[in-house]
């Protein structure tokens, strides 16, 4: 029996390495990007059904499991508030450094608002550099203004 999400992305990732599988093979396989698939196999997105079948094919899973992953999960991945794990770390440190110069420049350019994490894209591709390939990461959010009322 499956008592929470966690219990089916833990499933995923033990076969995924039996099965030597790469995020982009399932994203592929989905008709979906490589980041969004890996969001949802980490448990972080809602799979329709007929997505979650086929990620259930290629990682063998129960029929409990994919019925688990056409459910909303709890969004948020991480397990303390300052993360220990150094490449998420670095994100962290990140927004922490750049946060503030980020949120004047948007608010700058568009006003008073956010950008949205629902309505979001991102793409994460390798820079080759003779100096030692770079992490190339666009990240594209939908800008949502403030309501007056």
């Amino acid at each position: 029996m499956i008592s929470n999400r966690q219990q089916v992305t833990e499933r995923i990732l033990v076969a995924k390495v039996a099965k030597g599988l790469k995020w982009v093979q399932v994203a592929d396989a989905i008709g979906q990007s490589k980041e969004w698939t890996t969001a949802a196999c980490l448990g972080q997105m809602t799979l329709s059904k007929p997505q979650a079948q086929i990620v259930g094919e290629l990682f063998d899973l129960s029929d409990e499991a994919i019925a688990w992953l056409q459910i909303a999960p709890y969004k948020g991945s991480l397990p303390t508030e300052v993360p220990t794990d150094p490449l998420i770390y670095r994100f962290y440190e990140l927004v922490n450094v750049y946060g503030t110069t980020i949120k004047a420049l948007i608010h700058e350019e568009f006003g008073d608002g956010i950008m949205s994490a629902i309505d979001f894209s991102m793409d994460i591709q390798r820079e080759e550099d003779p100096k030692g390939d770079r992490v190339n990461m666009v990240l594209s959010g939908k800008f949502l203004p403030y309501k007056t009322y």
